[in-house]
């Protein structure tokens, strides 16, 4: 009988109803307004946190992917684990993920694929209460409305093997990478802002090195795409940088969130 993993964090993170979240999700990607002519993206970095803190900052790089509806048949989604150990990559046993929106097939002929690298591993307990992965999936129903989904949580893993996993799945214009990562996290917003303009500077230098255990919750998956990025000749565009201070929080204690483009 198919499975499906049904939502841990709606009606928290973000609306549980299904009229209010797609006004909200097809909101945030109209308020980041026209982006410039570019290259179609094939893999995007987007924040994670409450829709009220990073969905403005999201809105930016899924209106880029709203340009590539009908084309896009796939996505890899990788973010980090923040609530199990991870030994590496794990991905889901599951059917489709649900949300208030609907379900999202998952691709098993890729996972099955995967599951032959030794980094990648089956933990559905790890995947339950997870919300990184999950707070982007009703931005990319609106954005795309019909694709497949390859989650992958990210743990204790290696820059180098995160990347075998994306160049296993890398495929054609048919798939595109997503990695779901917040940047600094509860320092006040000066300090976030120096902290979040280093960051976006290794990212746009395709420097996975220069990225520390503060740079970013999601510092893995993301050195993993550039290390692929860097291989493949792909350029990065940063789409907006603004932390929860400018959003919806206080400045005292911020989380810092910031949209790339890599084309």
């Amino acid at each position: 009988m198919p499975t499906s993993r049904p939502p841990a964090v709606a009606g928290a993170f973000y609306p549980n109803d299904p009229a209010e979240l797609a006004a909200a999700v097809d909101g945030y990607m109209e308020e980041a307004g026209d982006s410039a002519p570019a290259p179609p993206p094939k893999a995007l970095i987007v924040p994670h946190a409450g829709y009220i803190y990073s969905g403005p900052v999201a809105g930016s790089a899924y209106r880029r992917v709203r340009e590539l509806r009908g084309r896009v048949e796939r996505v890899v989604l990788a973010g980090p684990a923040h609530r199990a150990r991870v030994r590496s990559v794990a991905a889901s046993s599951a059917d489709a993920f649900r949300t208030p929106l609907g379900d999202v097939r998952l691709d098993r002929a890729a996972i099955e694929r995967i599951l032959e690298l030794p980094q990648v591993e089956i933990l559905d307990r790890a995947h339950a209460p997870e919300h990184s992965l999950e707070v982007q999936l009703p931005f990319l129903q609106r954005a795309l409305e019909t694709f497949s989904l390859v989650p992958l949580l990210v743990g204790d893993a290696t820059f180098e093997e995160v990347a075998k996993v994306l160049e296993a799945l890398w495929g054609g214009p048919e798939t595109l990478i997503l990695i779901s990562s917040d940047l600094s996290h509860y320092l006040d917003s000066e300090t976030a802002r120096r902290l979040d303009a280093a960051t976006t500077r290794a990212i746009e230098a395709l420097a996975p090195r220069e990225l520390g255990s503060e740079s970013a919750c999601g510092r893995i998956p993301i050195g993993g795409l550039l290390l692929v990025a860097e291989r493949r000749g792909l350029r990065v565009d940063a789409l907006d940088l603004r932390n929860s201070g400018d959003t919806a929080g206080s400045r005292d204690q911020v989380v810092g969130y910031g949209a790339y483009s890599l084309a």
